[in-house]
């Protein structure tokens, strides 16, 4: 599962969001892979989410690091 909500990033600990955003851009190596080899993707709106929860993800832990 790719999609991440905000509720679930604010109940993670700073190690369970590091680990997660390894998992998120492992998977987005695998899409543009996909996507660069010219096959069409099992799910097209994949690589907008999983984009859009590496951003969550890293903007969470900028505002913890900021406090």
């Amino acid at each position: 599962m790719s999609h991440l909500s905000n509720r679930e990033i604010d109940n993670m600990s700073a190690d369970a969001r590091k680990k997660r955003l390894n998992e998120l851009q492992e998977e987005m190596l695998l899409l543009r892979a996909e996507q660069s080899l010219g096959g069409s993707a099992s799910n097209p709106g994949a690589y907008k989410q999983v984009k859009r929860s590496i951003a969550r993800l890293k903007t969470k832990m900028h505002e913890a690091r900021r406090e």
